[in-house]
């Protein structure tokens, strides 16, 4: 393809993407198709010859967007906003279209300092000090695994440079609750500290964040056991309830045990651009990596998360490469991300929120993160004022609405199993109706419906309507 062909391509790719989200709302928010049905709809030998954009298109509408799950449509409200602003979609497609090379400074000086000054931005934005200083990974499970394998490595003193951790004479043990993400425990298995030296710290049981009291007991018991405590995840905002871990009060047991504090703030980072909802983190400038998503809530597409470090040195030793042939005589003076993370190659990820800051504004961010948290104000309220059989199960803390609809059927209130059977039946019917979509969870043993309020369409009046098709689903059931 010419640049001239790219050219009128381009013009259509975009008119078809603008169409798309102008349209997103009168789609089914589920995906309509069973498995393999996308498979069986494409060919099953490579393409032969050439076709141009408009069989693309053409495809794109008919096979791709029915296998297409509606993130963007105001009316889903499932797991988490995942928000793909068209701002940071033009950032994504100048990264694509300049082709950088992000294996060294050298071989892209302007990926790595791009990146290194919109790191620093949304560092001021989210009031963190100048002792932190930021890469882009893909995605928080990436992150959380760095987190742990500089944890690892500062508990055994860089064992990774003689025999590893197999030459140990302690096993080293990670510190979460039940509420942390499952990327959690993914990385603690892949940093290999085994399932059997994860500990689960209780949680208050009205808040669901980690009782500080129960995380230093756990780890006095591993001590005297002889196991060496190396990491706890703090999570500011888990994924089920929005649960705040105290980071102050971690990060004090912390520090007396000497253990490394990562906190994983992946979907409530975007709140800290708030500066009134800062406190859900106080402590942050306790711990030793932070890491969130700006491709959630906040709304820069895919992939994009944010890793803060205060010791970058520590970080360097632990992930440093370096072969003869990226030696560079500025390698003194200048970022080399290849040592701050797991790959060598990285995408120009920091153009799309270099994008979305400058053609959007920071202001306009701020107002529709405001216009979120006020409608889970609402929506929250909503529930409460109709009182039974509908529930507020969690405090809403942040845009999370985490719901029960438990009936009275001959004369006594649904419970136990099932209760779980209605409860899962009636989301199942809302998801499958396609006008909305909620993802439900386990808390306390039972399951719930969680409302998780964010996308950038959303508005009041879709509330509303979500509320008059859960009273109709769950009395349906």
């Amino acid at each position: 393809m010419t640049p001239e062909e790219f050219r009128v391509a381009g013009h259509q790719l975009i008119d078809w993407i603008a169409d798309y989200r102008t349209d997103v709302e009168q789609r089914p928010v589920k995906a309509q198709v069973e498995p393999g049905e996308v498979k069986r709809a494409l060919p099953a030998t490579p393409p032969e010859g050439t076709e141009g954009i408009e069989a693309l298109l053409s495809d794109l509408d008919d096979i791709v967007v029915p296998g297409t799950f509606m993130a963007q449509h105001p009316m889903h409200f499932g797991w988490f906003p995942s928000n793909a602003a068209l701002s940071s979609v033009l950032g994504d497609m100048a990264s694509s279209g300049l082709g950088g090379l992000g294996i060294s400074w050298e071989s892209c000086p302007s990926l790595t300092e791009v990146e290194e000054v919109v790191c620093d931005w949304m560092r001021q934005l989210t009031g963190l000090s100048n002792a932190w200083s930021g890469a882009i990974n893909d995605t928080a499970s990436t992150s959380t695994l760095t987190g742990l394998l500089v944890a690892r490595e500062r508990a055994t003193g860089l064992s990774q440079n003689a025999a590893g951790m197999q030459a140990m004479a302690q096993p080293l043990v990670v510190y979460a609750t039940e509420q942390s993400h499952s990327s959690v425990a993914k990385a603690a298995l892949l940093a290999g500290f085994g399932w059997d030296n994860i500990r689960i710290v209780a949680t208050d049981p009205v808040t669901y964040a980690m009782d500080p009291s129960a995380l230093a007991d756990a780890i006095a018991v591993d001590v005297a056991a002889i196991r060496l405590p190396a990491a706890i995840i703090a999570t500011t905002g888990t994924t089920s309830v929005t649960a705040m871990d105290p980071v102050a009060a971690i990060v004090d047991v912390a520090r007396v045990n000497n253990v490394w504090v990562h906190l994983d703030a992946a979907m409530a980072g975007s709140a800290m651009l708030l500066p009134e909802y800062r406190h859900l983190w106080d402590g942050v400038e306790g711990v030793d990596s932070v890491s969130w998503n700006p491709h959630k809530w906040m709304g820069t597409i895919l992939d994009c998360s944010l890793f803060y470090m205060r010791d970058v040195e520590l970080l360097n030793r632990v992930m440093s490469t370096n072969p003869t042939y990226l030696r560079s005589a500025v390698d003194g003076e200048v970022t080399q991300y290849r040592d701050w993370g797991i790959p060598l190659g990285r995408r120009f990820r920091a153009m799309k929120l270099w994008f979305q800051l400058r053609i959007d504004g920071v202001e306009a961010l701020q107002e529709r993160l405001r216009r979120d948290l006020a409608n889970a104000q609402w929506f929250s309220e909503l529930v409460v004022s109709a009182g039974a059989p509908w529930s507020v199960v969690a405090p809403v803390q942040l845009q999370t609405v985490c719901v029960r609809h438990e009936p009275v059927v001959d004369g006594v209130a649904l419970s136990g199993e099932a209760l779980d059977a209605h409860t899962q039946q009636w989301i199942k019917t809302l998801n499958e109706s396609g006008s909305t979509f909620l993802s439900g969870a386990v808390i306390d043993g039972r399951w719930m419906a969680r409302v998780s309020i964010g996308v950038e369409a959303t508005e009041r009046h879709h509330l509303e309507r979500l509320w008059l098709l859960m009273n109709e689903a769950a009395g349906s059931v």
